[in-house]
């Protein structure tokens, strides 16, 4: 497979949370853009099939990784396989997360500790563990999914809301870091995105999402395979969330955190 990875193409992917939504999209525009992958992610059913699909249509080389990023290890045995058969990262995209749903003091601990595992301990080990090989080789991109949720405080999701805010700030500060390294960061802050997300977190009665239309992953993914391509830092996709974003840093954070809590209650 890495002589595969090296002869057919010198620039490698590799996507967590790569068996749907966001990191399935992410998957078909590096494909087609003949860049080869290496997928991450616990279905290895899915995973098999994607990749299987992906190699007939691109004719592209395909490593598949199960693995739960909720394991402490799962990152070092990610990197340590990647080395053992020879294969450079040359784009990471940490799309990998969850969310919850409710309130803090009733939800599930080891549940939200999860969560926190994955969405901020994987992703910084991850990036930690790759850039510094980006940054031997002066070359190389990072894209770390963050959301509209980074800029907010988040009642019913507190801690969700919380985890997205250390993305988009750390990844915020590592973009600065390398200027003119040859690597670069950027961070995509998508709103609701109809992605399998709400199912998983039990939100779909939530106010944000349901009778409402939202963009489809595709679109989503698109947007920030663009903004990766052209080296942009930050990137939130869609007019009414950029208006969002810019407007709320004006507002009593009284009434911000208030509005979202409205936003958030079940829709029953």
């Amino acid at each position: 497979m890495d002589n595969a990875l090296r002869l057919k193409q010198p620039q490698t992917a590799l996507i967590t949370g790569a068996s749907s939504g966001l990191g399935y999209e992410f998957s078909q525009l590096f494909a087609q853009d003949r860049y080869n992958l290496v997928l991450v992610a616990r279905n290895e059913q899915k995973l098999s099939q994607l990749a299987n699909d992906l190699i007939s249509r691109f004719s592209i080389a395909v490593k598949i990784i199960v693995k739960d990023l909720s394991d402490l290890a799962s990152p070092e045995e990610i990197f340590t396989e990647l080395q053992q058969d020879g294969i450079a990262v040359d784009i990471l995209v940490n799309n990998a997360g969850f969310a919850t749903y409710g309130f803090f003091s009733e939800i599930d601990l080891p549940t939200e500790l999860q969560m926190m595992q994955v969405n901020i301990v994987t992703l910084t080990h991850l990036t930690k563990l790759f850039l510094r090989e980006m940054l031997k080789r002066k070359s190389g991109k990072i894209l770390n999914i963050a959301s509209t949720a980074a800029f907010l405080p988040g009642p019913l999701m507190a801690v969700y809301y919380a985890t997205k805010a250390y993305v988009l700030s750390f990844s915020e500060a590592i973009a600065n870091e390398v200027q003119g390294s040859g690597v670069t960061v950027t961070v995509l802050c998508p709103g609701p995105t109809e992605s399998g997300f709400q199912k998983r977190a039990a939100m779909e009665q939530s106010k944000l999402v349901k009778g409402r239309k939202i963009p489809d992953a595709a679109t989503v993914a698109k947007a920030g395979y663009r903004a990766l391509m052209r080296n942009q830092t930050i990137l939130v996709p869609g007019l009414a969330n950029q208006l969002q974003t810019f407007s709320i840093r004006f507002l009593p954070r009284s009434f911000v955190r208030q509005t979202v809590r409205n936003m958030q209650k079940r829709n029953d």
